[in-house]
């Protein structure tokens, strides 16, 4: 991996302005744009920048309503940033850009939490030329805002599972290659198991039995559907999508994608500043009332929610080897900065540095993860329960970032009814629920569950009514500070 640059809270002093020791300023009066400074991936690397300063500038990103003279909007181009035809409208709910800011919708309980129902987004309108008018589920995915405290850790603990993962179908594959016979391995990583690899004397894997991640074993915990495998990949997205802001690792320097007279709109070290304020961001806790009946009723709920099996897929806790999340990501796809791009990823320990709270120290530079996931897709639907199967457009295929001739089968689309493991440790911050916002209580989120999640609805709706209030009083103790 090479050199790490580490962001310690020493750095060059810089005049306290806006995007300190970064390229030059817009000059003028009247009319600017928001960001009237952009940051230099060197000055990053190179600790040039102190943590507190790039801090500032990513959250100032992260709030910033961008307008016209920052290259808002894309009038020219898709979502995906294919072309189109001119005269699209500047906003639009349904294909977008339809904000100005991230801010927007990642406001609940505040900047960088969750969104109500009015800030849901259509996932794969985007791509769709001419823009469509029709919030159908033909044409997109209604999608609730979901809270990205804690998106740090999160993004770790999927780097670390892909890593075994990855280690598993190896190890099976050399195995193969030397006895000339397939070769099958159970899949297990931080104790969540993932179906089983096989392996032909060919090298080729048989993905049939490979459940809840893509069947290239790189676990992604964003997007709804894990889609995402990192806040970089998600923010460049997300910049393009909804802002219409294109970054120059995504679509090249001097270029002006989208056709609004603007080049370069996000720098490198922009995307950097952004993806790493969203990585510092605190951590949701358990909120401890001073109230006596209250405190009885969650340590009752939290031994309900467990004895009835919430946890055998909202696992309470998770272990990370390393506390130190670095960026970029090994795993990110081309057209996101990857590390044979930069000469040291810059280091942030989530144990020390960042908001607070932050992570728990466990052992040997390890922390705790109280998030209440698996990072693993489930089917919630049955007979009987068919809440989350109102999907019809797949999100992606499940070859993830592989080649198809990596595998025995053409890769299939990811399935509509599976859904991530919600993570639980912003529950009492982040209603309304459901994977479109639309359930007001938590009873009727826990009451849609079917399919897998169906023995532990059933379990949860014969307990005592007393048993019941107490796992949602548990549930609200786990919130965004």
């Amino acid at each position: 991996m090479g050199t790490v640059a580490k962001l310690g809270l020493l750095g060059i002093a810089c005049a306290a302005v806006l995007m300190p020791c970064t390229g030059a300023a817009a000059e003028g009066i009247g009319e600017r744009p928001a960001l009237a400074r952009h940051v230099l991936q060197a000055d990053i690397e190179s600790g040039r920048l102190s943590w507190p300063q790039l801090l500032r500038i990513g959250e100032q990103i992260f709030g910033m309503r961008f307008n016209q003279l920052d290259g808002q909007g894309r009038p020219r181009s898709t979502g995906t940033g294919a072309p189109r035809a001119e005269g699209q409208p500047a906003f639009i709910r349904t294909s977008a850009p339809d904000s100005n800011s991230c801010v927007g919708c990642h406001n609940q309980p505040r900047p960088g939490g969750a969104g109500e129902f009015v800030a849901n987004v259509f996932v794969l309108a985007q791509a769709l030329d001419p823009v469509t008018q029709s919030v159908a589920p033909e044409f997109s995915n209604d999608r609730n805002t979901l809270g990205m405290h804690g998106a740090g850790a999160i993004e770790l603990l999927a780097r670390e599972m892909s890593f075994e993962l990855l280690a598993i179908r190896d190890h099976a594959r050399q195995l193969a290659l030397q006895t000339g016979s397939p070769v099958r391995l159970p899949l297990v990583a931080k104790g969540v198991g993932f179906g089983a690899v096989t392996v032909l004397a060919d090298g080729r894997v048989d993905p049939g039995e490979i459940e809840g991640v893509d069947w290239d074993l790189v676990v992604k915990p964003f997007h709804q559907k894990g889609a995402v495998v990192s806040l970089r990949e998600f923010t460049n997205n997300a910049m393009n999508h909804h802002h219409g802001m294109q970054s120059v690792e995504r679509f090249g320097s001097n270029t002006d994608p989208d056709g609004d007279g603007v080049v370069d709109e996000l720098t490198v070290g922009d995307i950097t500043a952004v993806t790493l304020f969203q990585a510092a961001l605190p951590v949701p806790i358990m909120v401890v009332p001073r109230d006596a009946q209250r405190r009885s009723a969650i340590r009752r709920g939290q031994w309900v929610f467990e004895a009835i099996g919430c946890a055998d897929c909202h696992v309470p806790t998770l272990k990370l080897n390393n506390s130190v999340f670095t960026e970029p990501n090994p795993f990110n796809p081309p057209g996101n900065l990857r590390l044979s791009d930069v000469a040291s990823p810059v280091a942030l320990d989530l144990v020390q540095e960042g908001f607070g709270p932050r992570l728990e120290p466990s052992g040997h530079n390890g922390a705790i993860v109280r998030a209440f996931t698996d990072l693993k897709r489930h089917d919630l639907c049955d007979a009987d329960y068919q809440f989350f199967c109102n999907e019809l457009r797949p999100q992606g295929n499940l070859a993830g970032n592989a080649s198809a001739a990596d595998f025995t089968v053409t890769p299939l689309p990811r399935p509509t009814s599976e859904f991530l493991t919600r993570k639980l440790w912003d529950a009492g911050s982040s209603d309304p629920f459901g994977h479109r916002g639309d359930l007001t209580t938590m009873t009727e989120a826990i009451d849609v569950h079917g399919g897998e999640a169906r023995r532990a609805r059933d379990a949860f709706f014969d307990s005592t009514s007393d048993d019941r209030d107490a796992v949602i009083e548990f549930l609200k103790s786990l919130q965004v500070l």
